[in-house]
């Protein structure tokens, strides 16, 4: 199993310095999280909290991910970027190739496109999406993404999205995988068709039944063979034994947050946090 770091509600002057000590350690990746604003007042409840509600506010710094995936790339050489995971229902999947593919070709291939359909209906209207038929549009905008990645004149004509002949260059010289987030039936199904499932956070008992529902989807599929990624957010298993138990059951991404679980804490100094993560391969990731 791999290991991966989340930088999710972390200062943005520190993320350099925490992808280069990541790296140092033995992280396989760094998980990039996404926000496009908040909105002061959400008709929807968020589906990962116990009350709805969400665990950040107005003054919680974000980045856009493939500006902190090129950023961190730049003073890095070996570890990757994956969003985790991006909101894929407020964005048009045309100029989103453009970031992409310009993301995975400046850091080197090194980058993975973790993708959700979005949960609160103002992130689409306000950006001039209709939250209706989401699904589908997600559905669509993902082939649309692996056409135009996969390099070449290319052209679409589909129920949302429709384009004659264009190409954009350069194309990534590898396969850029592509993750899918999301707990309900819809999004297993949806990620079982492609390379991967990005969790939110999630107890064990729960992360075991729907790695079980994936492979049965991947079956369905046909896919059952193929490589398969499932980065989880596990709330209830840490330490070495805790991470081989994920790894029993299937899981072969960790997304940690090793300051958090020594209870440093978000706002906690720079310095504590890189001691967190080196503390963290010292016990976990030099042993596995």
């Amino acid at each position: 199993m791999r290991f991966s770091l989340t930088i999710a509600l972390s200062p943005l002057d520190e993320l350099l310095e925490l992808a280069r000590t990541a790296e140092e350690c033995g992280f396989a990746s760094v998980a990039l999280p996404d926000s496009v604003f908040f909105a002061e007042q959400v008709s929807a409840r968020y589906p990962y909290t116990p009350d709805g509600g969400r665990f950040w506010d107005a003054d919680t710094p974000w980045i856009d991910p493939f500006v902190a995936a090129a950023a961190m790339g730049a003073v890095t050489s070996r570890i990757r970027f994956y969003t985790s995971v991006l909101k894929l229902g407020s964005r048009h999947p045309v100029p989103l190739a453009r970031q992409v593919g310009s993301t995975a070709v400046i850091t080197g291939d090194r980058f993975g496109l973790g993708v959700g359909l979005g949960w609160a209906p103002e992130e689409f209207e306000w950006c001039g999406v209709p939250y209706a038929h989401r699904g589908r549009r997600g559905d669509e905008a993902i082939e649309v993404l692996r056409l135009i990645l996969g390099g070449g004149m290319v052209e679409h004509h589909g129920e949302f999205y429709d384009f004659d002949a264009l190409r954009m260059s350069p194309a990534p010289t590898e396969r850029v995988p592509i993750y899918v987030g999301g707990h309900s039936p819809a999004g297993l199904r949806r990620a079982a068709r492609h390379d991967g499932w990005s969790s939110a956070m999630i107890t064990f008992d729960d992360l075991r039944a729907t790695i079980e529902q994936l492979r049965a989807l991947r079956a369905e599929a046909g896919r059952a063979d193929e490589p398969f990624e499932v980065q989880a957010v596990c709330v209830d298993r840490f330490g070495l034994d805790g991470y081989r138990s994920q790894a029993e059951i299937g899981v072969t991404d960790a997304i940690v947050m090793p300051w958090a679980l020594d209870g440093t804490g978000f706002h906690a100094p720079l310095p504590a946090k890189q001691a967190s993560i080196r503390r963290f391969a010292d016990e976990v990731i030099s042993p596995w």
